[in-house]
């Protein structure tokens, strides 16, 4: 019975950062993009002092904004690893997550075309530790993202005109 016990525990054990990875390599190319931009952003923030990884999506959006582009919302979670921060290549198997340390809950909205993050308008990133993230600020992570969206440019490219 001992052995059964021992043994189930370390399929557990090997499951569980098999299922971290396949969190991050499930998401869509568009999704990975605004991951890695926050990532990149976090890990360059000198207030920042732990590595983090993605931990799983909350909520996506993706609006299709007409001629190639795309309007992208990603609400994720980031968690703590126990490497240093700057690890590169970092993965689940190479830093494993920590457990004694609050999520970051992050939110990143931009705009995408030919599978490019466009400069304009900027992309809005906006992360914090989960314990401290009020209702104030999600909403205000909202109106953002919202504002983002409308500013398409003119409906004056299917104006014709005549000769």
């Amino acid at each position: 019975m001992c052995v059964l016990l021992w043994v189930v525990l370390a399929i557990g054990v090997l499951l569980c950062p098999a299922q971290a990875i396949d969190g991050y390599s499930q998401l869509d190319q568009s999704s990975r993009a605004g991951v890695d931009l926050v990532v990149q952003q976090l890990h360059a923030h000198v207030g920042v002092h732990a590595h983090f990884l993605f931990f799983r999506s909350v909520e996506k959006s993706d609006i299709e904004a007409g001629f190639g582009a795309r309007h992208i919302s990603h609400h994720f979670l980031l968690k703590p690893t126990t490497c240093a921060k700057g690890t590169t290549p970092a993965t689940v198997e190479t830093c494993p997550f920590r457990n004694d340390r609050p999520l970051m809950d992050c939110k990143v909205c931009y705009k995408m075309f030919r599978d490019e993050i466009e400069a304009e308008p900027k992309p809005y990133v906006h992360c914090i530790q989960k314990p401290k993230l009020t209702q104030m600020m999600r909403q205000s992570r909202l109106d953002r993202c919202r504002r983002m969206r409308y500013t398409n440019g003119a409906p004056t490219l299917l104006a014709s005109t005549q000769n």
